[in-house]
């Protein structure tokens, strides 16, 4: 699928029938801020318009230092992590970010497209809370969210939902 046919489908007004869902979709709360750690700023916009054309507030991170600032001083509800980036990878960010007492409990999906990194991730489980390949979906993103939302709308950590229910 060529890039222009790709975001065509992601910012088409009509969602294919395949991703048509029969129950509504549930939003996070209105506000809900959510950080953006990617290299690639055809992801970054993607995102940033799909987040934002429903009530969502975003920040942006262009490498894992950066984002990794951004959350300590933004404490964001929700963070989309690339595990591709340049200088530290999202791995070692992931990590960094979980033994911050800030940061720790912030929910995180991981995003990537290389093959491996995806097996990486799976055989690691060091901590995200799900995970996303690209190229993605616009039902994708927000059944990610969806998922990881309480009775609040508000975005938590799968560990936290495991904690609950022991």
């Amino acid at each position: 699928m060529g890039v222009f046919a790709f975001l065509q489908r992601i910012f088409s007004s009509k969602p294919a029938a395949s991703e048509r869902r029969d129950k509504p979709r549930i939003n996070a709360r209105e506000g809900t801020r959510v950080l953006i750690v990617d290299d690639s700023p055809t992801i970054v916009a993607l995102l940033r318009k799909l987040l934002q054309q429903n009530g969502y507030a975003t920040l942006e991170a262009g490498d894992a230092e950066e984002g990794i600032r951004l959350a300590q001083v933004e404490l964001p509800d929700l963070i989309f992590l690339d595990i591709v980036l340049p200088g530290m990878n999202g791995f070692a960010a992931l990590r960094q970010l979980r033994r911050d007492s800030r940061t720790k409990e912030i929910p995180i999906i991981m995003i990537s497209g290389n093959e491996q990194a995806t097996e990486q991730f799976y055989a690691q489980r060091i901590g995200a809370d799900d995970f996303m390949k690209k190229p993605f979906s616009r039902a994708e993103v927000f059944m990610r969210i969806e998922r990881l939302l309480n009775a609040e709308k508000v975005p938590f950590r799968v560990s936290q939902a495991a904690r609950r229910d022991v």
